[in-house]
């Protein structure tokens, strides 16, 4: 711990030198937030697609293709599990050494478990042990990105003028589709150009390896922001200050988990939208994976514009009209969409431009839900605490619990998991008052 914290100093005197004299302009936080979170979402879906292409035949070469898938995605929760305990172990680092330090152990952490993976020996090689070193890697992962919130998130919501706060609500939530392209373009040409002896061999591996050069790039980016004087005296200015985990659950707790079920309708659809159709064509159809990667790329594109259009829906109608109308178009695309997966080329390129347009419009403005739901003292604990807990219950088990129940009931029982975080969307904005009126 000590040498890293060294390191990390290290690192931070590099940041301020690069840019000694060169005061930070404002919109240079939404350009730190963007490529932290791209680079966070692009080691999250690297992982994500080798669970559905790589990890079934790699570690559970010993039982059929759909039960590896089933035993793969068993294990992909981990990092949402993990990620309140990463939580709580950061923010102790940053009240004690700072948020520099705290932001590169946990980009350092986040970058080696997930090239880690690239070195992953397969069942072949190591038997039973392959599955459980991936399965410590997945919890590494979560922890990194526990302690990798850096708040600037929030910084921008409460620096955004009254009626631009769902456009600065919006920027953070770009990582996602961005993130998404790059690791389904860099699948795309390795599966493209690889023969399937070769991609299984070595090929696959190169995403990881290309996660952490990402990694290190992002951690400057961000570094070049959170270090500064200026935002250092922002961030305090603002309260955005870690406070103790166990206190801040005991004092907000209504507001953690009210906070955590109003974006349950987008982080439900996140993983329809992005892995589990992967994983149905993959098992289910006779479609070209190189090609279903590329009608990804073009609905996360779709996705891209709808998350800037909500930032303009929100600002127009509010934030928390978005979100209710959004959970309720979803609640409608649960009924129906599912079954389009089925229906060819052409149906699996409408579900995935309708609903990525949908995940774009609920999604942009998710980080709103959970940013001005606490008091000034406990923000930028709470919120991070939200968010873990959000992401853990809308979207951690949606891959395995989706295609558990299309395996077993068809496609439309998939929709039954997504209709459910529209129901839990709906009744948190219904139910909490006091959410609803900071909201709007």
């Amino acid at each position: 711990m000590a040498e890293a914290i060294a390191n990390s100093a290290s690192l931070e005197r590099d940041a301020r030198a690069l840019h000694a004299g060169d005061p930070v302009r404002p919109g240079e936080i939404a350009i730190g937030v963007i490529i932290g979170r791209t680079s966070e979402f692009f080691d999250f879906f690297v992982y994500a697609i080798a669970s559905v292409l790589v990890f079934p035949q790699v570690i559970f070469p010993f039982v059929d293709r759909i039960t590896g898938t089933l035993y793969s995605f068993a294990l992909f929760p981990l990092a949402f599990l993990a990620r309140p305990i990463g939580t709580q172990i950061f923010m102790a680092i940053d009240r004690r050494h700072g948020r520099g330090t705290k932001l590169t152990i946990a980009l350092f952490l986040l970058g080696t478990s997930t090239v880690s993976v690239g070195f992953l020996p397969s069942y072949a090689s190591v038997g039973i042990a392959s599955a459980l070193i991936l399965a410590a890697l997945r919890v590494g992962q979560g922890i990194a990105l526990g302690g990798a919130w850096d708040g600037l998130a929030s910084l921008l919501a409460l620096n955004a003028p009254a009626n631009r706060r769902g456009w600065y609500a919006m920027v953070p939530q770009l990582g996602a589709p961005l993130g998404l392209i790059v690791a389904s373009g860099l699948f795309a040409f390795f599966v493209g150009t690889l023969g399937v002896d070769d991609f299984m061999s070595w090929g696959w591996r190169y995403p990881f390896f290309v996660a952490f050069a990402i990694n290190v790039v992002a951690l400057f980016a961000r570094l070049r922001i959170v270090v500064t004087p200026q935002y250092t005296e922002l961030f305090k200015a603002r309260e955005l200050t870690p406070s103790r985990v166990t206190a801040t659950v005991k004092a907000q707790w209504r507001n953690i988990v009210i906070g955590a079920f109003a974006p349950l309708a987008s982080f439900a659809l996140f993983h329809m939208v992005t892995v589990f159709p992967l994983s149905w064509v993959a098992l289910f159809t006779q479609e070209s994976i190189t090609r279903f990667l590329f009608i990804e790329m073009i609905g996360a594109a779709f996705g891209v514009a709808a998350i800037v259009a909500s930032g303009m829906l929100a600002d127009r109608i509010g934030r928390r009209a978005v979100l209710g109308y959004t959970a309720a178009a979803i609640a409608a695309f649960s009924g129906f969409a599912p079954q389009l997966l089925d229906a060819g080329g052409a149906g699996e390129a409408t579900y995935m431009v309708l609903g990525f347009i949908l995940l774009g419009l609920s999604f942009g403005q998710s980080s709103g839900a959970v940013t001005n739901n606490f008091p000034k003292r406990a923000r930028y604990t709470g919120a991070a605490l939200t968010s873990d807990l959000a992401w853990l219950f809308g979207a951690g088990f949606a891959p395995f619990a989706a295609l558990i129940l299309a395996d077993k009931f068809g496609l439309i029982a998939a929709g039954g998991y997504l209709l459910s975080g529209a129901i839990g969307t709906l009744v948190a904005l219904a139910l909490n008052s006091e959410l609803a009126r900071r909201l709007d």
